[in-house]
């Protein structure tokens, strides 16, 4: 079994999520008592986001770099950035360090073209919604990504830092957000990517006007994949 490195604490709520969906995933995979071997480096995610907020994203990659380093030396197989905000400078940590970066939005806009998906409405931090390094990306798969007007996304963005981050769970926080897939499905989309690693504590992604795609579960899922792709071809021999 390959080691998987998480830089997590971004927040730490999802982060919770990551390990757990990880470890079951590998636990179903693998029967009996197994878990994954995982490296985790979690961070005070107060200054990464006072360098966001300050827009200093050169320091917060190198933060961010120095974490995946550390994995490396740990004995990380792989590196993931456990939040979407923050691969921004995806490509600046993976040019840190020799193993892989698993990029969240590569392993999202699979699952999306797998599933025959062309415009899928993105819901995240206004970083993620506005910096445009985003829909780059999914551009470069073929899709057509989307995101709410000005004021949808201000609610995304307020209830994501304001209330996901710190635990908080409201139902009309929900229904807001219902409501903003509701109207992107009036308008022509087919999709909606839960583009922010606190939104699952939301929303269920098969319980959603549109189909959902939930970046987290995508994004863990992928890690075990990358861990255990020896070892289930082994047992398959």
């Amino acid at each position: 079994m390959r080691t998987i490195g998480l830089i997590g604490g971004m927040s730490f709520e999802s982060t919770v999520v990551y390990y757990k969906m990880i470890n079951e995933a590998v636990r179903a995979r693998l029967g009996g008592l197994h878990s994954a071997e995982i490296v985790l480096h979690s961070v005070d995610f107060q200054p990464v986001v006072d360098l966001q907020t300050a827009g200093r994203w050169d320091d917060a990659a190198a933060r961010l770099g120095k974490a995946a380093q550390g994995l490396e030396r740990a004995g990380a197989d792989c590196a993931l950035i456990c939040t979407n905000t923050m691969h921004l400078v995806a490509d600046e940590v993976a040019a840190a360090v020799r193993i892989p970066l698993l990029n969240i939005i590569d392993e999202t806009a699979k699952a999306l073209t797998a599933a025959g998906v062309r415009r899928p409405l993105l819901l995240a931090t206004r970083y993620t919604m506005e910096q445009g390094f985003y829909a780059r990306r999914m551009a470069a798969h073929g899709l057509a990504m989307t995101t709410p007007g000005e004021a949808g996304r201000a609610v995304v963005h307020d209830v994501i830092f304001n209330e996901l981050c710190a635990g908080v769970v409201r139902d009309d926080s929900r229904a807001a957000f219902l409501d903003l897939i509701a109207r992107a499905k009036d308008d022509g989309c087919d999709a909606v990517i839960l583009g922010c690693t606190e939104i699952c504590l939301l929303l269920d992604p098969d319980a959603l006007p549109l189909p959902g795609y939930d970046s987290t579960a995508i994004h863990a899922a992928a890690a075990v994949d990358f861990a255990l792709a020896g070892q289930m071809k082994a047992a398959a021999e």
